[in-house]
């Protein structure tokens, strides 16, 4: 499944608008972007592009049931 150029980006700026407080699991961070009208598709997609993210450590996972993600450097 190859990540789409800005998809992160959408995550972080719908996160930041809604002045949200982390961390979130990849359900209640689809329901934020459906709720701001951006179409991500499901859950394991935001999880696929927050686990790669996670890799270069711009995401935080927490190995959790279910796995929750925090953005370390914006706060959320």
């Amino acid at each position: 499944m190859a990540i789409r150029h800005g998809e992160f980006e959408r995550i972080q700026s719908v996160l930041d608008d809604a002045d949200a407080d982390g961390p979130f699991t990849a359900r209640e961070i689809l329901d934020l972007l459906e709720q701001h009208d951006v179409d991500f598709g499901s859950a394991h997609r935001v999880a696929t592009v927050l686990g790669r993210r996670a890799q270069s450590g711009e995401v935080e996972v927490i190995e959790d049931q279910p796995y929750r993600y925090q953005f370390p450097d914006n706060g959320n």
